[in-house]
């Protein structure tokens, strides 16, 4: 399934073309980049992935002088995820990273795996489009934040933090375990006509010789309020 956007989209098609761009990007790195641990998973569970703007076109014309009058109001300040909680499981994780892009174009993973990391260049949760939260299952000393994801159940509730105060709530639409090879891009990343949220982690079964797993979590979820 292919997500189109409609009539609701009330982003700009500047917004939009940086989020598609950047989806794109962090799909490709969710796909291929290993995320399991340097050494061999503590347990025989499923381990987590880690897991741009588009400049302006210029135009030809020529500049026309500065119009007169008050300089326009400052841009917004950037709203952030401050922290995630999942009641069904306890999870309850704050102090998300922010993930950017490497300067090869992967996605960097959360440094510290007991913390989330959501993907700064993409969607704010709340907002129209697929925001992405990613984290680590395990590590060489245990269970990370994500090790219970696997566990989210369809009309779960997940309440997302943020930086301006406020708490957006997103219930859970389906959770899958798909092998990376197969990573379904688009239902991930492509456009949405409503606020959804997507929580990435790996799964399946450990291969120690590339040291990863072979599968990824994935929970969707669409805001309630």
């Amino acid at each position: 399934m292919t997500a189109r956007p409609r009539l609701r989209q009330t982003s700009s098609s500047a917004e939009r073309g940086r989020g598609v761009l950047a989806a794109v990007l962090v799909a490709f790195v969710v796909t291929l980049a290993g995320c399991g641990t340097s050494e061999a998973p503590t347990s025989g569970a499923p381990t987590p992935v880690a897991t741009s703007s588009v400049p302006s076109p210029t135009s030809s014309a020529p500049t026309s002088p500065a119009p007169s009058g008050p300089a326009p109001l400052p841009k917004e300040r950037q709203v952030s995820v401050t922290s995630v909680r999942i009641g069904s499981i306890g999870l309850k994780t704050a102090s998300l990273e922010k993930l950017a892009l490497l300067s090869n174009g992967e996605l960097a993973a959360p440094k510290n795996p007991d913390r989330a990391g959501w993907f700064a260049g993409g969607t704010v949760p709340g907002q129209v489009g697929p925001a992405v939260i990613a984290g680590h299952i395990d590590s060489k000393t245990g269970p990370a934040v994500f090790f219970e994801l696997r566990l989210v159940s369809k009309g779960d509730q997940i309440k997302v933090g943020l930086s301006d105060g406020r708490t957006v709530t997103f219930r859970v639409d389906r959770v899958i375990t798909t092998a990376k090879k197969g990573f379904p891009t688009d239902e991930v990343f492509g456009p949405t006509p409503d606020a959804e949220l997507r929580l990435i982690t790996c799964g399946g079964p450990y291969d120690r010789t590339v040291q990863s797993y072979l599968d990824n979590t994935i929970v969707f979820a669409t805001r309630l309020n």
